[in-house]
């Protein structure tokens, strides 16, 4: 009786403790698109193991049908000290379903999707043997990441994904990779004037968590918490209150930490602090 009193115990500490919106392990890095900041890059290469980590890039959103180990979006990461790069595409689904092309996802450290149209990338790789590797590597302690289109990819919820416009946000692509449960991501957020788009897709999934990032900034993801870092700004969309504001959105800095869980923000001095909501006048 004592075991199996013990075995129930574990199995309530494990699901108390489950995330409800992050992965159980491993860490995702969500660029909001126009990545040039070196910190960025380079916190990516960092969790991946370092420089000479293997990495996979995967450019199958953008417009091209094919691309191979010259791909010029390695340039960028190869600036920023990696050494240890292969590029993996396909369109064909039989193809991303196959033990042959899962082979440097096995061996990666880290797997990062390139922008374009983010549809392109659920086409080629939802519910492959591909998607089953990628959160096999998060499982091992992975990293996983994107930018723009590679961003919003990387959600339970894929918003712009419709395959006629990008203007779009509820389309006739909406599962994303699910790496990120219970939210969407959207990208180029300020730069493209889209600060209120979002609102529409919590209106009508209140049950989600809504997520803004405008260009060069990132959000590095473990378990229910993520922290900001890059040139800008993240946005967080609720129909919960977030942090005691009384609006419908809520912009986080680079520094600026926050749980998901909780909808709790907080800010690096010389320890976290509370970062409070601010009301308007009455």
């Amino acid at each position: 009786m004592r075991r199996i009193a013990v075995a129930f115990l574990c199995v309530i500490t494990v699901s108390l403790s489950a995330a409800e919106h992050g992965p159980e392990k491993g860490t995702l890095v969500i660029v909001g698109g126009n990545m040039s900041d070196p910190a960025i890059v380079k916190r990516f290469i960092d969790l991946a193991g370092g420089p000479t980590a293997p990495i996979v890039i995967v450019p199958t959103a953008g417009e091209d049908d094919d691309y191979d180990q010259y791909y010029s979006g390695l340039r960028l990461w190869r600036e920023n000290g990696a050494t240890n790069l292969t590029v993996m595409h396909t369109r064909d689904r039989k193809v991303a379903d196959t033990e042959a092309f899962v082979k440097p996802i096995r061996a990666a450290r880290g797997v990062f999707f390139a922008g374009g149209r983010q549809w392109r990338l659920a086409d080629s790789y939802l519910n492959t043997l591909t998607h089953k590797e990628l959160n096999a590597l998060l499982a091992r302690g992975g990293v996983i990441g994107g930018s723009s289109a590679g961003a919003s990819i990387l959600t339970s919820f894929m918003v712009r994904g419709d395959t006629k416009s990008n203007e779009k946000m509820i389309g006739d692509h909406t599962v994303g990779l699910g790496f990120l449960k219970n939210a969407a991501v959207d990208q180029h957020l300020l730069r493209r004037n889209r600060q209120f788009d979002m609102l529409e897709v919590i209106d009508k999934y209140p049950e989600l968590l809504g997520i803004g990032l405008d260009e060069n900034t990132a959000i590095v993801i473990e378990g229910d918490r993520f922290d900001v870092i890059g040139q800008s700004y993240a946005v967080i969309y609720s129909n919960k209150p977030v942090a005691g504001a009384s609006g419908r959105f809520y912009f986080l800095g680079a520094g600026d930490r926050f749980d998901m869980k909780e909808r709790k923000a907080t800010r690096r001095g010389d320890e976290w602090r509370p970062v409070q909501g601010v009301r308007p006048p009455k």
